[in-house]
């Protein structure tokens, strides 16, 4: 029996047991309101049927029936008493007539008096037997009902594997499969309630089989992307072994340090786009409020040297004051060094790549704009792609700085849009919330 199955048993059968406890204290109620009807009628009838009976001149008068525990007490017109059936009984001395519950000793007594002819006439019984009566007559409705529980479960237990068989399959069904078969699970004969579950499952293996040939087609780019680098390595390193001078040794050298920086920066991109792709970010990435501002004026220092080894005007032409976001500092960072460093790489010597923040339809816009040759709109698109090149460019990029910039502005919800600069270079635009309206938690 599975823990579910355990626990549909036991709560149905305990939900149950609690009707019938209510049930049970209801007909108890129930029984003891007409077991106190009957019996007053018969205190009544008794009473009455004693009018005719003679006292005190050696006439029998009939005993009361022992199974109700009637109690008769008689006086006469001075209040002498006459007759007492139960001498040990204690009742009261006096009469009330008509009905009437007292107290006498330890027990409570519902008691009927009346006056006829000469003398007055009580007869009382004791409550616990009226309630002995109603138990018992609660008992009897009760007792079969109790005695069939146990079938009750037998028949809850069948009824509820076999509500769950179509679960049971679909467990099997899932478990029987291979680590790479990502099909869609088929909802026949799965009942209404499961279908929820049958879907968010067919949602969750469509998301796995698309990040996976996202990764295969990843994996595959990065070898292609890193042969060609290590294949010029090997090559230059060839030619530095066979040097025959100094000066021809100290320019492979040279070659084989540039090609060795390639390929590192080229590492430590693909290492930065696999950590910006949605299925391998962390799931609480450390958001926190960013100044957009303060973080191109750290980008400009820190990229400043590399613009002025390649005679390139870098600065900024607008800051805005109070542009913060809520975002991760580290991944905005990293986009907006990917977007000044293609600028300056495709920027030509005496040209200006120029920053700007600037608050505008409801977002907070990071710009960075260049006076190099820009990009055919029909072509803005591709770029964005991991690893593509134009057939024209002159830089020794890897192609993976604008898939960057992409990955990380989707994690953040942010715009990205590529268009033409004033200079007649390209412009890049991310456009973000502002903090003071983005919701808790983004």
């Amino acid at each position: 029996m599975t823990s579910l199955r355990r626990r549909l048993l036991v709560s149905l059968l305990g939900a149950i047991v609690a009707v019938f406890a209510i049930a049970g204290l209801a007909t108890y109620r129930m029984a003891h309101d007409e077991v106190d009807a009957v019996m007053d009628y018969h205190l009544r009838q008794l009473a009455l049927s004693l009018r005719d009976q003679s006292f005190g001149q050696g006439a029998p008068i009939a005993p009361p029936d022992k199974a109700f525990d009637f109690v008769i007490q008689i006086w006469d017109g001075r209040g002498l008493r006459l007759y007492l059936s139960h001498p040990h009984s204690v009742l009261p001395a006096l009469a009330q007539f008509g009905y009437a519950t007292v107290r006498a000793g330890e027990d409570d007594w519902r008691v009927y008096s009346v006056p006829l002819r000469d003398r007055v006439i009580q007869v009382a019984q004791p409550m616990r037997v009226r309630r002995a009566m109603a138990a018992n007559a609660a008992l009897s409705t009760l007792v079969p009902l109790l005695v069939l529980v146990p079938l009750l479960g037998l028949i809850i237990w069948y009824l509820i594997g076999r509500g769950l068989r179509p679960l049971d399959t679909l467990a099997h069904a899932v478990t029987a499969r291979r680590a790479d078969a990502l099909a869609p699970l088929s909802a026949e004969g799965v009942p209404d309630e499961a279908r929820p579950l049958v879907s968010a499952l067919n949602g969750l293996l469509d998301r796995l089989s698309q990040a996976l040939s996202a990764q295969r087609a990843f994996v595959a780019d990065a070898a292609h992307a890193l042969r060609t680098p290590l294949t010029a390595l090997q090559l230059q390193l060839q030619l530095t072994e066979r040097a025959d001078s100094a000066a021809e040794r100290a320019a492979a050298l040279a070659e084989l340090r540039g090609g060795l920086a390639r390929a590192i920066r080229l590492v430590e991109q693909l290492l930065t786009l696999a950590r910006q792709a949605p299925d391998s970010a962390p799931a609480e990435a450390p958001v926190a409020p960013v100044d957009l501002a303060a973080l191109a004026r750290s980008a400009l220092t820190a990229l400043a040297p590399l613009a002025e080894a390649r005679d390139i005007d870098l600065g900024a032409t607008a800051l805005a004051d109070d542009a913060v976001v809520r975002a991760d500092a580290a991944a905005l960072r990293s986009a907006l060094d990917n977007l000044i460093d293609n600028a300056i790489r495709y920027t030509p010597a005496g040209g200006r790549v120029d920053l700007a923040v600037r608050r505008a339809e409801g977002r907070l816009w990071l710009e960075v704009s260049d006076s190099g040759p820009g990009i055919a709109p029909e072509a803005r698109e591709r770029v964005l792609d991991r690893f593509y090149r134009q057939d024209d460019a002159t830089s020794d990029g890897s192609g993976l700085g604008l898939a960057i910039v992409k990955a990380i502005a989707e994690r953040h919800g942010a715009v990205l849009t590529l268009d033409d600069a004033e200079g007649g270079g390209l412009r890049v635009r991310l456009g973000f919330v502002p903090a003071d309206h983005a919701r808790p938690g983004n």
